[in-house]
């Protein structure tokens, strides 16, 4: 893949990325930084190899255009509900 292809891809990743919920941007790093999930995504995109982002940008896409199909006050609470499970699971621990 060329440098500009490169760079169109990773802008592109960086951009839908940004309408991810952090629970799926987590889920990306783990994918893709799985040894430092502290790093901000821009750097997680920064450092991947050339060679998977097509994938990545496929799978983010994917991604993207569900939460577009899904009415709005579905996703809202589907937001929600994951939010109060995260709340019950870390008053737990």
């Amino acid at each position: 893949m060329n440098e500009s292809l490169q760079k169109f891809a990773r802008e592109n990743l960086i951009q839908n990325l940004a309408l991810c919920t952090e629970k799926e941007q987590l889920f990306f790093k783990r994918m893709y930084s799985h040894d430092n999930l502290a790093l901000p995504i821009e750097q997680v995109v920064a450092n991947m190899s050339e060679e998977k982002l097509d994938w990545a940008m496929q799978q983010v896409q994917r991604t993207v255009d569900k939460k577009a199909a899904q009415p709005r006050v579905e996703r809202e609470l589907v937001l929600e509900l994951e939010s109060i499970v995260e709340s019950i699971i870390s008053a737990a621990v």
